[in-house]
């Protein structure tokens, strides 16, 4: 038996025979991984329906007419340029200003967005908000709209109903409503929709836009694209400058999390210490025989090490394994449709559970153990062979 086996066989034999204090010491560390795991799972579920639900539905880039110009005179021409582009899956022209909506005795203001429905949709997905009609109608039929559902909920209009649409300085027009959107957001509200040809005619301009929408197969390259952009002479924007607020929650969210889970660890890890330290006392009088028998310091301090990080791998498996079962019901649950809109339309708890964060998790822990084993290691090592053993 090579020297790295006999302080193996001797740390496996310590824990054997301290069953007790091995199970509190598994147990609080499979617990405090439990929790990891589960947080985890949510904290990743959550992130990506954060981003799911905003920056999916978000331009990547914004594109905005050059400097001291209102409008974007030779879009398809700037469109055909931006498509050319690495990374850019979808170009979309709009033209945009406010309209004072009228039904019957009901009036309110919101923003009138002139699209082309099929390149706005790829976009900003908007038709798989549609509760009623369709979106695409919007390209087949003149002088219709498309709003929101709390938009309509106030006007009181209902599928098929025309509403006045009018404003200063623009043509009042008279606009079917040929589809209801539902974005649980405050855009049911302000934002309505219908065709560039229709809001040109609206706005009383020829053939021009307010700016142009641009989505990316990564998101995360927004700012490098709009730097591209900006280079063919116009103002360009990406998601993270225009939305900077999405990433400070997620940030301040990792933050908090992180410090939550760092400080769960270290009390696990400090309870093993604990065991050791018991450990230490319980078997002094063992390390003293070995000590006669010739093992060096440097082996005894080994074997404690050794149980350290055993029982820290142990009790990372139990942890992760409990975690994923746990985090795995819980995604199973289903949330209330009547709560449905508080929790931004999910049916689900959203949760993601990665194989690369269970790797991490538990190599994370048993790393921790192992230098949390060292200082019951150098205890244990500095028993005086002679009196340990008088101890007996």
């Amino acid at each position: 038996m090579n020297l790295m086996n006999y302080e193996l066989f001797i740390a496996f034999r310590q824990i054997r025979a301290r069953k007790f204090q091995t199970l509190l010491s598994v147990g609080a560390i499979a617990i405090a991984v439990m929790v990891l795991t589960v947080s985890q799972a949510l904290m990743v579920g959550f992130t990506g329906e954060l981003y799911k639900t905003t920056v999916d539905k978000l331009p990547h880039v914004s594109v905005s007419p050059q400097e001291g110009e209102d409008y974007i005179y030779l879009y398809g021409t700037l469109m055909e340029r931006i498509g050319t582009i690495e990374g850019v899956t979808a170009v979309s022209p709009f033209l945009t200003g406010q309209a004072s909506f009228r039904f019957k005795d009901n009036s309110l203001n919101a923003e009138l967005r002139g699209v082309v429905p099929s390149q706005e949709n790829e976009i900003s997905s908007i038709e798989e908000d549609i509760v009623e009609g369709s979106f695409r109608e919007l390209e087949f039929s003149r002088n219709t709209v498309v709003i929101g559902s709390k938009l309509a909920e106030k006007l009181e209009v209902n599928l098929g109903d025309s509403i006045a649409v009018s404003f200063p300085n623009a043509n009042p027009l008279s606009l079917r409503v040929v589809g209801i959107f539902h974005t649980r957001s405050p855009l049911d509200e302000s934002l309505t929709y219908t065709s560039l040809d229709t809001a040109r005619r609206f706005y009383d301009v020829p053939n021009v836009v307010n700016g142009v929408w641009v989505r990316l197969s990564d998101f995360n390259r927004d700012r490098e694209v709009a730097e591209e952009i900006e280079e063919l002479g116009y103002n360009a924007r990406g998601w993270t400058e225009t939305n900077p607020a999405i990433l400070r929650t997620i940030a301040i969210e990792r933050t908090s999390n992180n410090v939550v889970y760092g400080l769960i660890i270290v009390i696990a890890s400090f309870g093993v210490v604990s065991t050791l330290n018991l450990s230490v006392i319980g078997a002094t009088g063992q390390i003293g025989m070995l000590r006669a028998m010739g093992a060096p310091v440097s082996s005894i301090q080994r074997i404690f090490i050794l149980q350290s990080g055993i029982l820290g791998l142990l009790g990372a498996l139990v942890g992760t394994f409990a975690g994923v079962l746990i985090s795995l019901a819980i995604g199973q649950y289903e949330i209330p449709s009547t709560q449905a809109d508080v929790y931004a339309g999910m049916s689900f708890i959203p949760i993601v559970v990665r194989a690369q964060d269970i790797l991490i998790i538990i190599l994370a822990v048993f790393l921790l153990n192992l230098i949390t084993g060292i200082y019951p290691a150098r205890q244990a090592a500095k028993l005086d062979p002679v009196k340990a053993i008088s101890t007996r």
